[in-house]
């Protein structure tokens, strides 16, 4: 499965906004530098659909605010 994903870097708290099914607005406390804010968004994401760092493959936006993700899972899929 695919999602879509517009990051939010240094916010003051972290948290994910589900827009539709695949178009999700996660805020991150941490800076977009040197992919710091990439593996916020990958921590959230493990966290809400509940799967491992493993399933998470980040597939274009490495350095943009508009981000694609694919996600691995026999449950989502």
């Amino acid at each position: 499965m695919k999602i879509f994903v517009k990051a939010k870097p240094f916010a003051k708290e972290e948290k994910i906004d589900k827009v539709d099914e695949t178009h999700f607005v996660i805020s991150v406390k941490e800076p977009p530098i040197k992919g710091a804010a990439n593996k916020a968004i990958i921590k959230v994401l493990t966290g809400y659909f509940n799967i491992s760092i493993m399933q998470i493959n980040l597939i274009s936006g490495f350095s943009s605010r508009e981000k694609v993700f694919e996600i691995r899972s026999s449950g989502l899929e």
